[in-house]
């Protein structure tokens, strides 16, 4: 009898591309619909999570699993029978094996990881271990089966934690069963194993915390959710001897607000300072980058808001892995990961000097973009019941949570009706929320549009106008002060043709509209 029918063979392979491919994309329904054929339930299409029921099984990977486990169990009784089979074979049994046992062990995980988010919890021994390297050994530890070898068995643990990780970060924190959600659940998983999770088993998982990740988006779409989730998802070595991982994933993460610093406090929060390097500075003191572990990741939130100054110097750790403390001459050496958001378009920044392109270069090896609220909605607006008894759980507890979110929607769709545009993304929502619960309504701030001279005022403080545009603004100002061509070019010592060259016809006409035309000698209007 041949190690592997056809079927099998068939079966086997399907297993394989589900086990590794990446579960928030389409094609991990695909694979599901090709193990199971008609007894896929098509139900489970988007894989997101239920919020009214979040411990709900999943039913196909429960079919898959119990297929697997007695398929798996045959092929073991052959191979310990001294039936042959070519390496691909054993490759497909090698692959249904882990399959298998991740499926087993994932609850045993997770408990792990409840247990490890409680406040102050208790160094934790994965005593469990042993029951998984007895089932590691009955699967593998045959004579005719040359891998994968015991001494993998740890690494292979600590993969299956991290993956256990990463689907309970992404998946119970970045809700909604729009694909627009799906996509970005989708996206961070990537930034976590790549595209290609064999190859991240192999090598890559020691090599992630060099790559760094910027996410973009609206402010209050969840930029810090994102950045936390593949934080705390991190690849952590295990070591079989004492049962333990080597860090505690929660206490990896470490946030730096920059917009909410003045410059030389960014500086000292991110670097460090040695004592005298600035009033106030009374002690040496360690920067995030120093106190960063090599598995931990600091994230620097508002990146687009960071001085050049303090630009070029983030730029040399990127390059060198290496900084200094203010006062200080002596290099240090940055070990751990590094990531960046921001809700400003960068690529303008560029444009006008604001942003170095060299930083942005070394930022941008990982994108994410976050979608605003009103993408989401615009395209499943059953989401907004989603997110609003989501937000509710976390406001009142799930005794009243499904009343205060049927409060809220009722409300929303009354007063701000379906098309609202929710400039405040997720962060306005839930505050939408709480103004329901305690005054039964929820009125949005009044948007009070900036003058002309306001919004040129605020650009040009900013600083955030080119050469261009400041002279294309101020031509078109100065005209509407004298409707003439030619005494524009006389005050400005401009040719009158660059002037009418100049002139921007939006801001004439708001001009004009906020003042009378003055008195004046000359032709008004002049060609």
């Amino acid at each position: 009898m041949p190690f592997l029918t056809t079927g099998e063979r068939s079966f086997l392979q399907a297993v394989a591309k589900l086990g590794y491919c990446n579960p928030f994309l389409p094609e991990r329904v695909e694979y599901e619909r090709e193990v199971l054929g008609p007894d896929f339930e098509e139900s489970e299409a988007i894989w997101s999570l239920r919020v009214d029921d979040p411990d709900t099984p999943r039913v196909n990977p429960l079919k898959i699993v119990a297929r697997v486990e007695v398929l798996v169990g045959k092929l073991r009784k052959r191979l310990a029978s001294g039936t042959s089979a070519t390496e691909r074979d054993l490759f497909l049994y090698e692959d249904a094996v882990l399959f298998l046992l991740f499926h087993r062990y994932q609850d045993h995980f997770y408990q792990a990881i409840v247990q490890e988010e409680k406040p102050q919890p208790p160094r934790k021994r994965f005593e469990f271990y042993q029951e998984f390297l007895h089932d590691w050994e009955y699967y593998f530890g045959l004579p005719t089966f040359p891998f994968p070898t015991r001494e993998e068995a740890p690494h292979l643990f600590a993969c299956f934690f991290q993956v256990r990780r990463a689907f309970h970060h992404i998946f119970r924190h970045i809700i909604g069963s729009s694909m627009i959600a799906a996509r970005l659940r989708a996206a961070v998983w990537q930034s976590i194993f790549t595209h290609d999770m064999r190859r991240y088993r192999r090598s890559l998982y020691q090599r992630m915390g060099d790559f760094t990740t910027l996410i973009t988006g609206p402010s209050g779409t969840g930029k810090e959710l994102v950045a936390r989730a593949i934080a705390l998802s991190r690849y952590l070595p295990f070591h079989p001897d004492t049962l333990t991982f080597r860090e505690d994933f929660t206490r990896l993460f470490y946030a730096i607000n920059l917009s909410a610093l003045p410059t030389t406090l960014v500086e000292s929060e991110l670097f460090g300072h040695r004592r005298g390097a600035f009033t106030g500075a009374l002690q040496d003191k360690q920067g995030w980058l120093e106190l960063c572990p090599p598995l931990g990741t600091v994230f620097l939130d508002e990146i687009g808001d960071l001085d050049p100054a303090v630009q070029v110097k983030l730029l040399r750790v990127l390059q060198t892995r290496q900084f200094q403390r203010l006062g200080e001459t002596t290099a240090r050496e940055f070990h751990g990961k590094l990531i960046a958001a921001t809700n400003r378009n960068l690529y303008e920044a560029m444009q006008r000097g604001q942003f170095r392109e060299d930083l942005y270069y070394r930022l941008c090896s990982d994108l994410i973009v976050t979608p605003s609220l009103y993408e989401q909605l615009r395209e499943s607006p059953a989401v907004l019941g989603e997110l609003l008894l989501f937000i509710a759980q976390r406001v009142v507890g799930p005794t009243e949570a499904e009343r205060l979110a049927r409060e809220a929607e009722a409300w929303i769709m009354t007063c701000l009706g379906p098309d609202y545009p929710w400039p405040g993304n997720i962060r306005e929502l839930e505050q939408c929320v709480r103004n329901v619960l305690i005054r039964r309504e929820y009125h949005p701030p009044e948007r009070t549009p900036l003058s002309w001279k306001e919004e040129l005022l605020q650009a040009f403080h900013s600083g955030s106008l080119t050469a261009e545009e400041l002279l294309c603004r101020y031509c078109t100002l100065v005209y509407a002060q004298t409707r003439s061509y030619e005494e524009t070019a006389r005050r400005l010592q401009l040719d009158r043709r660059t002037v009418k060259r100049k002139i921007d016809p939006q801001l004439l006409a708001r001009c004009r509209t906020a003042s009378p035309a003055p008195q004046q000698r000359g032709a008004p209007g002049q060609p």
